[in-house]
Parts: C-alpha cells; sequence; structure tokens
C-alpha cells in the first residue's frame, strides 16, 4: 500500500475513492437509458442495438470502476488508521473521508449490480 502512496497523490486517491463509485453509477444510469431510449426509437431498424450486450459491458465496467474507488478508499484509510478524525488536516480528513468513501462504495457497487441486472432482466419498449 505504501508503494502505491509514493507514485499517487494521496489527495487523488483521497477524492477519487470518495467521488469514483457515484460518478461511475451515473455514468452507468444515463448512458443505459441512451442505450434503451435508441433501442426503442424508430432508429432501432438502423441500428440495431442490444440492450443486453451494452447493460452487460456497463455493468462489468461500472463494477471494475467502483472496485478501484473502493480500493483507493481503503488504501487512504490504511494510510491514515493511526490518525483521529479530527487530527490535524489533511490527515484526519483524509482518514475521515476515506471511511465514508469505504462504506459508501460498498453501497454504489451493489446499485450498480442491481441496476444493470434489472436492465438486463426486464424487457426494453414495453408498458408497465
Amino acid at each position: 500500500m505504501r508503494l502505491a502512496a509514493r507514485y499517487i497523490d494521496p489527495e487523488f486517491l483521497q477524492w477519487f475513492g470518495l467521488f469514483g463509485a457515484a460518478l461511475t453509477w451515473t455514468a452507468q444510469f444515463v448512458m443505459g437509458f441512451g442505450v434503451t431510449i435508441a433501442r426503442c426509437g424508430s432508429a432501432n431498424a438502423v441500428l440495431g442495438v442490444d440492450v443486453k450486450a451494452w447493460e452487460i459491458a456497463l455493468m462489468t465496467t461500472g463494477i471494475a470502476l467502483a472496485l478501484l474507488a473502493e480500493s483507493a478508499a481503503l488504501s487512504v484509510f490504511w494510510e491514515t488508521r493511526n490518525v483521529d478524525y479530527g487530527g490535524p488536516a489533511p490527515a484526519g480528513r483524509r482518514h475521515f473521508f476515506a471511511l465514508a468513501a469505504a462504506i459508501g462504495n460498498v453501497l454504489f457497487i451493489v446499485i450498480i449490480v442491481l441496476s444493470g441486472t434489472g436492465a438486463i432482466v426486464h424487457p426494453p419498449c414495453m408498458q408497465s
């Protein structure tokens, strides 16, 4: 873990760990919505959009990026494990954000899996 911290800026790891999974899920959601709209539109006769293939690709990419964000958060948390939350800046702040990110990233990984699975299983272009 210390080896990675030498080559990667701890500030970058902190912010990527905090926002990486959330932004990844947002991108997966928006792109998945666009794929569904493309599939259900009249242009699909020409484009031939395969929603399942796109959703599987978006979900696996999302999981991979969210796991990277989780590893960044855990790396920062491990490096600052001896610092109190209210400790001196920036180590105290990094420790607090890393703990919050580690918990939040698990939730976003579950959201990415559930939203991707739902989009794959539920057929598009049908009214509920």
